[in-house]
């Protein structure tokens, strides 16, 4: 993984992404939860083949602006680019767009490389 690598994934917006299914709104609408979900997945699938087998990343910071709704069934588009990366912790610019090619939603994201059964041990 290197600054300026860039991610592009497509998403359909299910049912189980509204705000009333998340709990997050009243209107049967993309829930800012699974914006944030599709985010940090769109990042993760990214850095994951770099990884050795024993490590993985984990979210330390999303910053979002949810800007714009998008309906049901409807495709959303997110763009993750690596803009920084300082020893294990890598930083990300994310964009989502609609069908129209609006932005969606902005979020600045980070994530830190860790060991995985070191990580776990630490949970129990």
């Amino acid at each position: 993984m290197n600054i300026n690598d860039v991610s592009i994934k497509k998403y359909t917006v299910t049912d189980k992404d509204s705000a009333v299914n998340l709990g997050s709104g009243g209107l049967n609408v993309f829930g800012t939860p699974a914006l944030v979900a599709k985010m940090e997945q769109t990042a993760l699938e990214m850095v994951r083949p770099d990884l050795d087998a024993n490590s993985d990343t984990v979210g330390i910071e999303i910053n979002v602006k949810h800007v714009k709704a998008t309906a049901i069934g409807k495709t959303v588009t997110v763009e993750a680019k690596i803009v920084n990366i300082d020893g294990r912790k890598i930083c990300f610019e994310i964009t989502a767009t609609d069908e129209a090619g609006d932005v969606i939603g902005t979020a600045y994201h980070e994530r830190f490389v860790v060991d995985k059964q070191r990580f776990m041990s630490k949970l129990q």
